[in-house]
């Protein structure tokens, strides 16, 4: 598992996909492309859009795991701000945007009640922001 996990070290990399299969991947396009251009043909050619197609693909598959989990995130968050919030300040959980939910994931249960009030008054407005303001850090070690 990593180290201490903080705003500047909370980026999740996947050494298979990003260090494996997309460096292989977009090699094989330039090889495919470089094949084409010596040796054209309608065969060559489909193989660089077959190349291209699996290029694109690396990141499509990232995107749509990415997705579900943000969305499986973000019932989370509004279950725990339902709990941790005070009753006054619960409609405002419904306004919140997923990015701010999945923002909020990584703070402390001590300081959302705070955040959250300064999302609503318009002081907080991107993820960054949201993430900066967090003092003590609520490690995601589980992010796909």
């Amino acid at each position: 598992m990593a180290s201490e996990q903080s705003y500047a070290t909370h980026r999740r990399y996947f050494p298979w996909h990003h260090y494996f299969v997309v460096p292989v991947l977009g090699i094989n396009l330039i090889v495919e492309i470089t094949r084409a251009l010596n040796d054209p043909g309608r065969y060559r050619w489909w193989l660089v859009v077959v190349a291209l197609a699996l290029f694109f693909f690396a990141f499509t598959a990232r995107a749509m795991s990415l997705r579900a989990q943000d969305r499986v995130i973000r019932l989370e968050e509004r279950l725990r701000l339902f709990r941790l919030l005070p009753p006054i300040d619960q409609p405002v959980v419904d306004s919140l945007k997923p990015g701010q939910l999945v923002a909020l994931r990584f703070a402390s249960d001590d300081e959302v009640p705070d955040l959250v009030r300064r999302i609503t008054a318009g002081e907080l407005k991107s993820t960054t922001e949201i993430k900066k303001a967090i003092r003590v850090w609520r490690a995601d070690y589980l992010r796909v």
